[in-house]
């Protein structure tokens, strides 16, 4: 695995699930011995809804909502044999979007 970068894309819609799943992996790939960049946190993107509360008339009076999409960036420069067992089989929060790209 020499010359080799592993990069971990994390999406969640609460920012302390994706901070203590960022915070595993970091610890993970340090105790197999490989080289960690990150975690770096990307734009949070706003999602804003306004609905309308009457149904017929009273334009005025409407609900706004937001959803929030937390994203973190984690690097492995050199990663082990050990650090990608490890990570195989790290069991993350069920409400974090895992993306896994090797370059």
């Amino acid at each position: 695995m020499q010359n080799q970068r592993i990069r971990i894309r994390l999406k969640a819609f609460d920012h302390r699930l994706i901070d203590q799943s960022t915070a595993e992996i970091v610890e993970t790939a340090k105790r197999t011995g490989a080289q960690v960049r990150g975690p770096i946190p990307l734009p949070t993107r706003k999602e804003r809804f306004t609905i309308l509360i009457s149904p017929h008339v009273n334009k005025d009076a409407r609900d706004q909502y937001e959803i929030r999409t937390h994203k973190r960036l984690v690097d492995i420069v050199e990663p082990t044999e050990k650090t990608v067992d490890a990570l195989m089989r790290l069991d993350l929060a069920a409400g974090v979007d895992v993306q896994i790209s090797l370059g």
